[in-house]
């Protein structure tokens, strides 16, 4: 029960903005003053976990993706991308809205970073909706769950977190999110064409006074999508890690914004300065979650837990409702990379006791995360959105624009539970 206690209190001081590494690794040292059976001994361990945390190749490919992100973001390609797909589907209803579902999934599939994708496309695409006469709430929507794909397509940096804390493959469970996320990519197209059908005026056709010619498109797509099988198909094929692959990445990022005329001086320090914080912040969590989770482990928290579920309960389908359940609602106050840390790492003795796949269990956590991310009222998304929108879309169209696509991810987890085929079908 102290061990609870210590995971409630750790909880709490989260809620009230405590950052989270000083959350964990504070909750731990107090505990452990506080219980003489413990002392500050039970830290004696930490170095060498630290330095297994630092040396992890699987890790290295964190900072890396981030990286490329970055680059890509600041090369001007997403503008070129959106603007040449609508071209693509000028006249058909709703095909503005299809084509930034499609520019989402690629950005995706090319950095990998959610607040990126969310803030690029509603600067770029939702003026483009609005201009066009869409419905502000079917904008909002639509921009906000696209660009929230980066949290299931490959390489999603919770893949490879998540890949380092399970124990398993990266690039299985690369191969395993890339159908289920595919899924979700068609579902989010299908209700936006019906939707048009049913509602004419909420998705009407986009009419461009210039159409590009079949080159300017070919340069504004192709660049995006070879980056994007070079470095995802290098991982699949077997010829590279992710760890090579995202440097690789990097490189094509690199590359991409030369030939966009983009790349400056400024801009690489942007990027290196941006990755050097965000990789700091991962891995100052990663540092006080496994401190908190020496402390929790050596008080019987997770034994305590495994016990609950395999013994008090014992059925596998309670187990994997409470623990969808549980990082959904989390979701909704703390980021994916401190569930990651600190909640899954609970969780997977427990899987493992019921014989639960990794690769599918894992694919359903990043699943969930993604929908929490755009969970009213504190999904990190939605305020990505209304930070870049400013005043051109109020917050309850936010809200009432991402209902449906809630749904359709709860559709998609549903779809991956039943048919778990889905992820093992490129494995």
């Amino acid at each position: 029960m102290i061990a609870l206690l210590m995971f409630c209190i750790a909880l709490i001081l989260l809620l009230v903005g405590v950052p989270v590494a000083f959350a964990f690794g504070g909750v731990a040292m107090i505990f452990a003053f506080l219980i003489p059976e413990l002392g500050f001994d039970v830290f004696n361990i930490l170095p060498f976990r630290i330095y297994g945390i630092m040396s992890n190749t699987t890790l290295m490919a964190v900072p890396l993706f981030i990286m490329m992100g970055l680059v890509l973001e600041k090369s001007g390609m997403a503008e070129k991308l959106l603007l040449s797909m609508s071209a693509m589907f000028r006249g058909v209803r709703g095909g503005l809205g299809v084509s930034v579902v499609l520019v989402g999934a690629i950005l995706a599939a090319s950095t990998g970073i959610v607040s990126a994708s969310v803030v690029m496309m509603s600067v770029i695409a939702l003026p483009l909706m609005l201009q066009a006469g869409y419905n502000k709430s079917l904008a909002g929507g639509t921009i906000a769950a696209s660009g929230t794909l980066g949290q299931i397509i490959p390489p999603s940096i919770i893949l490879i977190v998540l890949g380092d804390v399970m124990s398993v493959s990266v690039g299985e469970l690369f191969m395993g999110a890339v159908l289920p996320g595919l899924t979700l990519v068609a579902l989010y197209v299908s209700y936006i064409l019906l939707r048009a059908l049913i509602n004419k005026e909420d998705a009407p056709a986009l009419k461009l006074e210039e159409t590009p010619s079949v080159l300017d498109l070919f340069k504004a797509i192709i660049p995006p999508l070879l980056l994007m099988v070079s470095v995802l198909g290098s991982i699949f094929a077997g010829i590279a890690s992710p760890t090579e692959s995202a440097a690789f990445g990097v490189l094509g990022g690199v590359i991409l914004a030369f030939l966009n005329k983009t790349l400056s001086r400024e801009m690489i320090k942007y990027a290196l300065f941006e990755t050097m914080k965000l990789s700091g912040m991962i891995f100052m969590i990663l540092i006080g979650a496994t401190a908190f989770s020496l402390v929790f482990n050596e008080l019987g928290g997770t034994d305590l837990i495994l016990e609950f579920f395999s013994h008090d309960i014992g059925d596998v389908w309670v187990f994997i409702g409470v623990a969808m359940l549980a990082i959904f609602i989390l979701g909704f106050f703390i980021d994916f990379i401190e569930i990651s840390f600190i909640i899954v790492p609970i969780l997977v003795p427990v899987m493992e006791a019921f014989g639960i796949d990794p690769i599918w269990f894992g694919v359903l956590i990043a699943m969930n995360l993604q929908a929490s991310f755009l969970t009213p009222p504190f999904g990190l998304s939605l305020f990505f959105l209304k930070g870049a929108a400013g005043g051109s879309i109020s917050t309850i169209e936010i809200y009432r624009g991402i209902i449906p696509f809630i749904i359709l991810q709860v559709i998609a987890l549903a779809l991956v539970i039943i048919f778990p085929d889905l992820v093992f079908a490129f494995i």
